[in-house]
């Protein structure tokens, strides 16, 4: 059995993903957080000075999306095919371009602005591809589906209300809320206000 430890900053944010798909296996692994203010301390130990981070036994491996892939395809929660992979990495993509550009400088001007020129466009393009499914994939549960829970989760903090006027994908949200181990992580998981 592997040991896993994650390292990421003292909130949810980029590593929440990642602790989702932990848990959807219930692999248990360290959840070793850094607070943000002790950062430039610890930043040089880690790949291009970036968090998060994943441990395995030892080895350390970087970027979250990668790190995802690898999580998701243990837990199966990728496609069923290769088309289906390729449809799921483009939403994963496109929700991970729109909130890597977001503007997280505490910028209320900003924030709002960058929501009301780009989130509509995104915003309704994943409503569309959500279509009257269930969930992104269609019948079937992948981490496309938790990927958007956990950034939208983010932007809310920020932002509240910014995607309520897309009903489809707020429905998603909180159907992925209610799968059983991500409401048990949910229920446990540290609570801090991002």
């Amino acid at each position: 059995m592997s040991n896993y430890k994650l390292t990421y900053f003292n909130f949810q944010g980029r590593a929440e993903i990642l602790r989702y798909l932990l848990a959807y296996t219930n692999t248990e692994f360290e959840d070793h957080r850094i607070e943000y203010k002790d950062w430039s301390a610890h930043k040089d130990a880690y790949p291009y000075g970036k968090l998060p981070v994943l441990e395995i036994d030892g080895t350390v491996y970087y970027q979250t999306l990668a790190i995802g892939r690898y999580l998701a395809k243990k837990a199966g929660l990728t496609g069923k095919t290769d088309l289906d992979n390729l449809r799921i990495d483009a939403i994963l993509d496109t929700i991970d371009d729109f909130v890597s550009l977001y503007p997280w400088t505490g910028d209320e001007k900003a924030m709002k602005e960058y929501v009301e020129k780009c989130g509509g466009a995104v915003l309704s393009g994943l409503e569309k591809e959500l279509g009257n499914n269930k969930w992104f994939a269609g019948e079937y549960v992948t981490w496309a589906d938790l990927y958007w829970d956990t950034c939208s989760e983010s932007l809310e903090h920020y932002q509240p209300g910014f995607a309520k006027d897309y009903p489809k994908l707020l429905s998603l949200k909180k159907r992925v809320k209610e799968l059983p181990k991500i409401a048990a992580w949910i229920k446990r998981r540290p609570q801090t206000p991002y």
